[in-house]
């Protein structure tokens, strides 16, 4: 069984809807901070591949694709391309592994905020299989909260099996429903 700390790792790759493209939210970075420190459960290695399809009130569809770019002793850079309709975004993290800080992220050219992690909570967790595209996995179900928003989010996470987060499938509101994230193929280096 994970550690809370370890728990939060999921919420990493949270993103919300908007008019204008996909993008993360504050939740993914703040949350990150509290996922790489030490005993998290996460190994980055350069190269792993983690790709998903996501799915907003099964009426909008996208793919979502994070990658390691690289590793050394003080940084962790992944890649995530996100395509939904017709629209494309790249971003870049990095990410502190000593620390678990997000130390810079930047969205199609553009530096983001950080944002922090006392707005969420993981408020229920407990070991459960899921079947996605990729396979069925024993994961760890985890129920978050955002007091920022006031809403919730579900994520089931297998960072020993599962490259780059960890993540199996996560159920995540935006401004146009659920988004339905669900992993369809992994490569670990």
């Amino acid at each position: 069984m994970l550690s809370i700390r370890s728990t939060l790792a999921v919420l990493a790759l949270v993103v919300a809807g908007s008019a204008q493209a996909i993008t993360m939210t504050d939740i993914s970075h703040a949350v990150a901070e509290n996922i790489v420190a030490p005993n998290a459960g996460l190994v980055f290695k350069v190269g792993d591949e983690a790709a998903y399809k996501l799915a907003i009130s099964s009426f909008i569809n996208g793919t979502m694709d994070i990658s390691v770019k690289s590793v050394d002793t003080n940084a962790v850079v992944l890649d995530q391309s996100i395509a939904v309709m017709g629209q494309n975004q790249s971003c870049e993290e990095t990410i502190n592994p000593n620390t678990g800080a997000v130390t810079n992220m930047v969205c199609n050219g553009k530096p983001q905020d950080p944002g922090s992690s006392s707005d969420i909570e993981v408020v229920d967790s407990k070991e459960e299989s899921v079947t996605v595209p990729a396979g069925t996995f024993d994961c760890l179900w985890i129920k978050a909260h955002n007091k920022k928003d006031n809403t919730d989010i579900e994520q089931w996470i297998n960072p020993k099996l599962i490259p780059v987060l960890g993540l199996a499938k996560m159920n995540a509101p935006t401004q146009m429903g659920v988004m339905v994230v669900e992993l369809t193929s992994f490569k670990k280096n």
